[in-house]
């Protein structure tokens, strides 16, 4: 799952399912998340997507923002975030937290997809804050008895 995200890098693209998945606004940048090498500060996230305020963002170009996704995955890596799932052009991120439950964290990558993708086009990874314990248990449903009229 991880290795198509990694692998479909000519092909990201940024679905409203994946806009609408963005946590809640997030100001400011997630804790543990660093400016690496070969990443550039893109505080308006390109102007694409409505992130502008709602997540972190970084550029490069789409040529090398697979493995600047790499390096983000291996740098929290060592920050004890886990890749927990995703798909072609999302990754999120578990960690537990010492009195129990956990935080979570997505990042996300996206272009332009109105211009050609070429390998010199800016692409984008966008970090936000996944809201509350992502560890949480669901409510339990109620039997189809309680639910059902009779």
């Amino acid at each position: 799952m991880i290795r198509s995200f990694l692998a479909a890098t000519a092909a990201l693209s940024l679905s409203t399912a994946v806009q609408a998945q963005t946590a809640a606004p997030a100001q400011v940048q997630p804790a543990e998340v660093a400016l690496l090498p070969g990443a550039q500060l893109s505080a308006d996230c390109g102007g694409l997507n409505n992130l502008t305020g709602r997540a972190w963002c970084v550029t490069a170009p789409l040529g090398q923002v697979g493995a600047l996704a790499d390096a983000f995955i291996a740098d929290l890596a060592t920050k004890g975030w886990l890749a927990a799932g995703g798909d072609e052009n999302r990754v999120v991120f578990v960690k537990r937290r010492e009195a129990g439950g956990c935080d979570g964290m997505q990042m996300v990558a996206f272009y332009d997809t109105t211009k050609t993708a070429v390998a010199e086009l800016p692409a984008y990874l966008g970090f936000a804050v996944v809201p509350g314990d992502v560890c949480a248990q669901p409510a339990a449903e109620k039997p189809a008895s309680e639910t059902t009229p009779q």
